[in-house]
């Protein structure tokens, strides 16, 4: 066994993973999962830029993980960006930031980068199961950004486009509840970004829809009526295409303060969890999937496999 640390720094939160891992074996045991959120996006979309609140509470987190790294005896530690660090004019300082704090640089990667990684952290416990069809389709819906991936045991096609729930929400602000208008323009905007991954992605040959991060297990945790966040419940579970469109309509109908009382609901997800299940429902309505399987591995846990295999 490997022992690795993986990061995964976003839109909308920083997530860290330590695991023993044996890519002979594939097996991944975590030692400790965490997830805080920190929208380190906070208007990058508008301005262009890394907020200095948004990197102060970044870098908070990031010395926090510093800490349960250190406490675990790591091999090796991995960190990778994604959507809003790449888009940022100032990505620099975030880079001298972590490099201070972890001791590592942080790889902001690219777009098919992202995809690869998600990839095989969602499907490396599913290729093989009789109950579920491939060629799958992976959807990884972020903060700033959603990637799509198809493949079988390896990648055969993938797209990274700038649809998120953070992004979606600051570039629209849609009321609580939303209004028909802002549900079609943000609608309109998902629309177009399918439109550009079906150039190069064929999302019709999928036979199996499995969604990735924050807005995807937290609409599967509301289906599923859990009165607490419960990964193991979530993980694995398939939630039908008519559940998804019940709990998109109630979150877009629904107050801030309404969003915020449902039990699992994390107070960082409330302001953007609406548009997050309007892009997974979207993206249900265009290929015709009759229900998705939710992952809670990653992107996060295809960090590790990498980490892991690179020191073999």
């Amino acid at each position: 066994m490997t022992r690795v640390a993986a990061i995964d720094c976003g839109t909308n939160s920083i997530r860290l993973l330590v695991a023993d891992a044996d890519p002979a074996t594939g097996e991944l045991v975590d030692l400790d999962r965490r997830m805080t959120i920190v929208r380190l996006g906070q208007d990058v979309d508008r301005t262009g830029r890394l907020a200095p609140e948004a990197l102060e509470r970044t870098f908070a987190a990031c010395r926090e993980y510093a800490e349960i790294i250190k406490g675990h005896g790591v091999d090796r530690t991995r960190f990778v960006a994604t959507s809003a660090s790449r888009d940022a004019e100032n990505r620099d300082d975030f880079v001298r930031g972590v490099l201070d704090i972890l001791g590592v640089e942080p790889e902001v990667i690219t777009g098919d980068q992202e995809a690869e990684f998600s990839f095989t952290g969602a499907t490396k416990e599913l290729t093989g199961r009789t109950d579920l069809a491939e060629p799958f389709l992976v959807v990884d819906i972020g903060g700033g950004s959603t990637e799509f991936v198809v493949g079988t045991d390896r990648v055969t096609a993938a797209r990274s486009v700038d649809i998120g729930c953070v992004r979606m929400t600051e570039r629209h602000r849609p009321s609580s509840p939303a209004t028909l208008g802002e549900i079609t323009a943000i609608r309109g905007d998902i629309d177009a970004a399918l439109d550009t991954v079906e150039e190069s992605v064929p999302l019709g040959d999928a036979r199996t829809l499995v969604g990735l991060a924050g807005s995807v297990t937290t609409v599967a945790a509301i289906a599923l009526g859990l009165t607490e966040y419960d990964p193991a419940a979530i993980h694995h579970s398939r939630i039908p295409f008519e559940r998804v469109r019940e709990i998109t309509g109630m979150l877009l109908s629904a107050t801030h303060d309404e969003r915020a009382a449902i039990p699992v609901m994390h107070p960082g997800r409330v302001d953007v969890i609406a548009a997050g299940a309007l892009i997974l429902l979207t993206i249900m309505k265009r290929t015709g999937a009759e229900e998705v399987v939710v992952s809670e591995h990653d992107i996060l846990d295809g960090i590790a496999w990498h980490a892991a295999e690179e020191l073999e």
